[in-house]
Protein backbone atom coordinates (compact mmCIF):
# COMPACT_ATOMS: atom_id res chain seq x y z
CA UNK A 1 0.00 0.00 0.00
CA UNK A 2 3.17 2.22 0.83
CA UNK A 3 4.29 1.65 -2.59
CA UNK A 4 1.23 2.46 -4.32
CA UNK A 5 1.30 5.66 -2.57
CA UNK A 6 4.98 6.42 -2.96
CA UNK A 7 3.74 6.35 -6.69
CA UNK A 8 0.67 7.95 -7.26
CA UNK A 9 2.37 10.61 -5.31
CA UNK A 10 4.45 12.29 -7.55
CA UNK A 11 3.61 13.60 -11.32
CA UNK A 12 6.80 12.09 -12.81
CA UNK A 13 6.03 8.46 -11.07
CA UNK A 14 2.45 8.75 -13.01
CA UNK A 15 3.98 9.73 -16.16
CA UNK A 16 7.20 6.56 -16.09
CA UNK A 17 4.45 3.68 -14.86
CA UNK A 18 2.35 5.31 -18.01
CA UNK A 19 4.78 5.42 -20.31
CA UNK A 20 5.96 1.68 -19.02
CA UNK A 21 2.52 0.33 -19.83
CA UNK A 22 2.31 2.34 -23.40
CA UNK A 23 5.70 0.50 -24.38
CA UNK A 24 4.93 -2.98 -22.91
CA UNK A 25 1.53 -2.73 -24.55
CA UNK A 26 3.13 -1.59 -27.46
CA UNK A 27 5.90 -4.51 -27.73
CA UNK A 28 3.05 -7.12 -27.01
CA UNK A 29 1.02 -6.03 -30.14
CA UNK A 30 3.84 -6.34 -32.01
CA UNK A 31 5.07 -9.59 -31.64
CA UNK A 32 1.22 -10.78 -31.77
CA UNK A 33 1.07 -8.80 -35.19
CA UNK A 34 4.41 -10.17 -36.25
CA UNK A 35 3.11 -13.78 -36.24
CA UNK A 36 0.91 -13.97 -39.21
CA UNK A 37 3.89 -12.59 -41.44
CA UNK A 38 6.18 -15.40 -39.68
CA UNK A 39 3.94 -18.02 -40.86
CA UNK A 40 3.18 -16.36 -44.60
CA UNK A 41 7.31 -16.27 -45.00
CA UNK A 42 7.63 -19.90 -43.89
CA UNK A 43 4.51 -20.75 -46.35
CA UNK A 44 6.85 -18.55 -49.23
CA UNK A 45 9.75 -20.82 -48.36
CA UNK A 46 7.90 -23.79 -49.56
CA UNK A 47 8.29 -22.24 -53.32
CA UNK A 48 10.88 -24.76 -55.38
CA UNK A 49 14.19 -23.73 -55.59
CA UNK A 50 14.77 -21.69 -58.39
CA UNK A 51 16.87 -23.35 -61.63
CA UNK A 52 19.24 -20.26 -62.95
CA UNK A 53 18.39 -18.95 -65.62
CA UNK A 54 18.97 -15.73 -67.67
CA UNK A 55 15.91 -13.29 -68.06
CA UNK A 56 14.74 -10.56 -70.97
CA UNK A 57 13.05 -7.83 -68.75
CA UNK A 58 9.55 -9.13 -70.19
CA UNK A 59 10.08 -12.34 -68.83
CA UNK A 60 10.95 -10.96 -65.17
CA UNK A 61 7.88 -9.09 -65.57
CA UNK A 62 6.23 -12.31 -65.13
CA UNK A 63 7.27 -12.94 -61.59
CA UNK A 64 5.82 -9.98 -59.70
CA UNK A 65 4.43 -11.99 -56.67
CA UNK A 66 1.04 -12.17 -58.72
CA UNK A 67 1.40 -13.86 -62.29
CA UNK A 68 3.82 -16.32 -61.05
CA UNK A 69 2.89 -18.45 -57.79
CA UNK A 70 3.65 -16.11 -55.73
CA UNK A 71 7.49 -15.91 -56.89
CA UNK A 72 8.99 -12.14 -56.92
CA UNK A 73 11.98 -11.70 -58.61
CA UNK A 74 14.06 -8.62 -58.68
CA UNK A 75 17.01 -7.13 -60.82
CA UNK A 76 19.91 -5.47 -58.99
CA UNK A 77 23.09 -4.94 -61.46
CA UNK A 78 22.07 -7.10 -64.46
CA UNK A 79 21.56 -9.79 -61.61
CA UNK A 80 18.15 -11.56 -60.88
CA UNK A 81 16.91 -12.26 -57.04
CA UNK A 82 14.64 -14.15 -55.58
CA UNK A 83 13.06 -12.36 -52.67
CA UNK A 84 9.77 -14.69 -52.63
CA UNK A 85 10.61 -15.23 -48.67
CA UNK A 86 10.52 -10.83 -48.29
CA UNK A 87 6.71 -11.11 -49.51
CA UNK A 88 5.96 -8.81 -47.05
CA UNK A 89 8.46 -6.07 -48.80
CA UNK A 90 8.37 -6.70 -52.64
CA UNK A 91 4.85 -8.54 -52.46
CA UNK A 92 1.38 -6.88 -53.67
CA UNK A 93 0.53 -4.31 -51.00
CA UNK A 94 4.70 -4.24 -49.64
CA UNK A 95 5.87 -1.14 -49.58
CA UNK A 96 8.34 -1.75 -52.01
CA UNK A 97 6.27 -4.00 -54.48
CA UNK A 98 7.17 -1.36 -57.21
CA UNK A 99 10.65 -3.44 -57.27
CA UNK A 100 8.72 -6.74 -57.80
CA UNK A 101 9.48 -8.39 -61.39
CA UNK A 102 11.47 -5.49 -62.66
CA UNK A 103 15.20 -3.71 -63.29
CA UNK A 104 15.60 -2.17 -59.58
CA UNK A 105 18.99 -0.58 -60.24
CA UNK A 106 17.77 2.76 -60.63
CA UNK A 107 15.52 3.21 -58.18
CA UNK A 108 17.42 1.97 -55.60
CA UNK A 109 20.45 3.95 -56.88
CA UNK A 110 18.46 7.39 -56.57
CA UNK A 111 16.33 6.03 -53.45
CA UNK A 112 13.12 6.42 -55.29
CA UNK A 113 9.98 4.09 -55.51
CA UNK A 114 8.48 5.95 -57.74
CA UNK A 115 7.22 4.47 -61.20
CA UNK A 116 9.38 7.12 -63.11
CA UNK A 117 12.35 5.42 -62.05
CA UNK A 118 12.04 2.24 -64.23
CA UNK A 119 12.16 1.69 -67.70
CA UNK A 120 10.59 -0.64 -70.06
CA UNK A 121 13.66 -1.18 -72.05
CA UNK A 122 17.18 -2.30 -70.32
CA UNK A 123 18.98 0.53 -68.77
CA UNK A 124 22.42 0.77 -68.79
CA UNK A 125 22.73 3.38 -65.97
CA UNK A 126 24.94 5.14 -67.97
CA UNK A 127 23.60 8.38 -67.10
CA UNK A 128 23.51 8.14 -63.26
CA UNK A 129 26.39 9.73 -61.21
CA UNK A 130 28.91 7.84 -59.12
CA UNK A 131 27.78 8.06 -55.51
CA UNK A 132 24.42 6.63 -57.68
CA UNK A 133 26.41 3.71 -58.75
CA UNK A 134 28.45 3.10 -55.43
CA UNK A 135 24.57 3.11 -54.01
CA UNK A 136 23.01 0.35 -56.33
CA UNK A 137 26.56 -1.77 -55.72
CA UNK A 138 26.09 -1.73 -52.28
CA UNK A 139 22.29 -2.61 -52.58
CA UNK A 140 23.72 -5.53 -54.96
CA UNK A 141 25.97 -6.68 -52.23
CA UNK A 142 22.97 -6.65 -49.63
CA UNK A 143 20.85 -8.82 -52.20
CA UNK A 144 23.85 -11.51 -52.86
CA UNK A 145 23.54 -11.86 -48.85
CA UNK A 146 20.04 -12.38 -48.16
CA UNK A 147 18.71 -13.56 -51.58
CA UNK A 148 19.24 -16.37 -53.72
CA UNK A 149 21.02 -15.38 -56.97
CA UNK A 150 18.85 -16.95 -59.64
CA UNK A 151 20.18 -15.48 -62.81
CA UNK A 152 21.01 -12.56 -65.21
CA UNK A 153 19.19 -9.67 -66.81
CA UNK A 154 19.95 -10.08 -70.46
CA UNK A 155 20.46 -6.94 -72.52
CA UNK A 156 18.85 -6.23 -76.12
CA UNK A 157 19.95 -8.97 -78.36
CA UNK A 158 21.82 -10.95 -75.77
CA UNK A 159 21.13 -14.85 -75.81
CA UNK A 160 20.96 -17.04 -72.82
CA UNK A 161 23.48 -18.81 -71.78
CA UNK A 162 21.31 -20.83 -69.06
Amino acid sequence: RRFFNDVVSSPVNIFLVGLICYFSYKLIKKDSAKAPARKNSKSENNLPKMSKRDFTLDQLKEYDGVNSNGRILIGVLGKVFDVSRAKDFYGPGGPYSVFAGRDASRALGTFSVDNSQFKDEYDDLSDLKPSQMDSIKEWEMQFLEKYPLVGKLLRPGEQPTV
